[in-house]
């Protein structure tokens, strides 16, 4: 079956023609306009205190970010090329926006919650922060079901850990001292930082850029540097990214460790991939689907084993410690919780399709799980029949599943959607220049000779 060259192609240019309107400068005003306006409507409706909170700063942020790419527009049509309206230019910007709609309300929360106000963090904070201190103490991050159980029902969800036991390493320090640095935000953005600022050297540094699959967009210019400022605009100053490390954070780790592995397999570095990918899914769940696509892609390559041993083996080696100390209260946190099955359901309920399905039919639940599993088995199917040969390949088919899931699950969060946005947007950033690029495996075989065994 030969891939279909046109809708492709129209894809491609409708996305090149957006992404490099004004020199990219359309877009970012487009961004920071609608973040403002959304942080301005968190701020005066969100029923989270963290969340108005958080709108309270990130609006100014976002305003003031807008009337600067405003004052770039002005000196790119009376002087072309200036520095000013450069890439340069739009990274300044993104790196002020990020510390103004990110940072600041982050610290600022911080600052305050150590100063005694407890509403000033999501429960996800907590959460970690507990764990650590049970990990520190007892050398599991997991109150079994019987701990659960005494606790005050009001109490019971937080007593629940439902990631893995890597996220634990986030409370340590709140369990060394009470402080405003100690708070678990302040970790999840540290590592964020650092993640990404390695993932963005990998694409500068990579000798052997690995081109796109002919489904999706692809750089609007020769080499990567706009194209990768646009992902990391999407795994930073996009507002549900913004909002979720300023009140949450969980997440953001998890998110950046599969953009660097994404990364590494652009470089074509499917070991380092592999540990990337594997350190993400030793702290959460999430990250397992991009573990299982990104050892598919690396099998293309003959080295689907080298991948698999980080990507697969630093997960279960994590999970070993918990195992030992006390096996039931890992199943109930990983496995009876999260399936719903625990003392207390989990307060996710966004009303996508797969929830909508679960609470509004008969058997929906059911329904919705099987809807969700023959999902999974598609995909399955297809990494079997044409595994991915590119990074970008991988990435789009992360980002794609990730969607179709979060959609589907019956108990899910509107902020989950930052996975796939991230990694749709960060694909075109695994291409090289146009010169360097190598047709994917998907190209229809009529177009090229075979290839050798």
């Amino acid at each position: 079956m030969t891939a279909d060259p046109d809708r492709p192609a129209t894809a491609t240019r409708c996305w090149a023609a957006i992404d490099s309107a004004a020199g990219g400068l359309a877009l970012d005003l487009g961004l920071y306009a609608f973040a403002a306006a959304f942080a301005g409507l968190t701020a005066a409706t969100s029923t989270l205190i963290p969340h108005r909170a958080w709108g309270t700063f990130a609006t100014a942020g976002y305003v003031l970010a807008a009337l600067a790419v405003a004052g770039q527009f002005l000196a790119r049509r009376r002087h072309a090329g200036t520095r000013f309206a450069g890439l340069g230019a739009r990274w300044a910007v993104t790196g002020f926006a990020w510390a103004t709609t990110t940072l600041l309300p982050l610290v600022a929360q911080s600052v305050q919650r150590a100063a005694g106000r407890t509403d000033r963090a999501q429960e996800e904070v907590v959460v970690v922060e507990h764990a650590g201190s049970r990990l520190a103490e007892h050398g599991t991050p997991y109150l079994g079901h019987d701990a659960i159980a005494a606790l005050p029902p009001a109490e019971q969800l937080l007593g629940y850990t439902p990631y893995q036991p890597g996220m634990a390493l986030f409370g340590l320090p709140r369990a060394a001292t009470d402080a405003w640095w100690t708070d678990a935000r302040i970790w999840f953005a540290l590592v964020t930082a650092a993640v990404l600022a390695a993932a963005v050297a990998t694409l500068r540094t990579a000798a052997t850029p690995v081109g796109p699959t002919p489904v999706g967009p692809t750089p609007v210019a020769a080499g990567r540097g706009p194209a990768v400022l646009r992902g990391v605009q999407a795994a930073t100053v996009l507002p549900v990214c913004a909002l979720t490390l300023a009140t949450g954070g969980d997440d953001l780790p998890v998110l950046t460790l599969c953009l660097l592995a994404l990364a590494l397999a652009a470089a074509d570095r499917p070991g380092r991939a592999g540990l990337a990918v594997g350190a993400a899914g030793a702290l959460k769940l999430f990250a397992w689907p991009v573990a299982i696509v990104l050892v598919c892609w690396a099998a293309t390559r003959r080295a689907g084993l080298r991948a698999a041993l980080g990507a697969l083996g630093l997960p279960l080696l994590a999970l070993l410690p918990a195992l030992l100390v006390d096996r039931d209260a890992l199943v109930e946190n990983v496995l009876r919780f999260p399936l719903g099955h625990g003392l207390v359901t989990s307060p996710a309920q966004s009303p996508f399709p797969g929830h909508l399905i679960a609470t509004a039919l008969p058997a929906g639940r059911v329904v919705a799980a099987a809807l969700l599993v023959a999902t999974g088995v598609a995909i399955a199917v297809r990494l079997l029949r044409r595994p991915p040969r590119t990074a970008v390949a991988t990435a789009l088919i992360c980002g794609y599943g990730l969607l179709a899931a979060i959609l589907l699950m019956p108990s899910t969060r509107f902020g989950y959607l930052l996975y796939p946005i991230a990694l749709l947007v960060w694909a075109p950033a695994l291409a090289g220049p146009p010169a360097l690029r190598q047709p994917d495996f998907q190209a229809t075989s009529a177009t090229r000779p075979a290839a050798k065994a």
